[in-house]
């Protein structure tokens, strides 16, 4: 059941993969957690959005490495070279399993590098994983 004594958790997702998506939402919206999850298709809409003064910016964001226009290790450094965003916990939730892919997330200041199962109730396991200890155990920075 939603928690509705707490603020809602502002999420940004960046992935390329409609079904992922798909999958995603329905994982948080069974959650435990009210939340708004934002959505960009690539990197350079991803870093377009993060950078406009007009939105809300996130608690959290769950980004993918492998996107068009921008992939997502440039997207993570971007971030984490912005006083301003650097702060935002980026987990790197990916296919890639490759340890180059795993280190130089790590190196470029990832929070955390999550390989997506294929398997579907392990994907939405992983989610629901990702709920409970991103937005129920650990303590987001706020926005002031």
């Amino acid at each position: 059941m939603p928690n509705s004594g707490t603020k809602m958790i502002e999420i940004l997702l960046v992935e390329d993969n409609p079904g992922d998506v798909q999958l995603t939402r329905e994982a948080f919206l069974e959650g435990k957690i009210r939340n708004n999850m934002t959505v960009m298709r690539d990197g350079v809409q991803a870093l377009d959005y993060l950078k406009n003064p007009n939105v809300t910016r996130p608690d959290i964001i769950l980004l993918d490495l492998n996107l068009p226009r921008m992939g997502g290790l440039e997207v993570l450094e971007k971030i984490k070279a912005d006083l301003a965003l650097r702060v935002i916990p980026v987990v790197i939730l990916t296919t890639s399993q490759d340890e180059e892919d795993i280190a130089k997330s790590y190196r470029s200041h990832a929070n955390c590098y999550i390989a997506k199962p294929v398997d579907f109730e392990k994907f939405m396991q992983v989610v629901r994983s990702l709920e409970d200890f991103w937005l129920t155990v650990v303590r987001l920075p706020s926005h002031s």
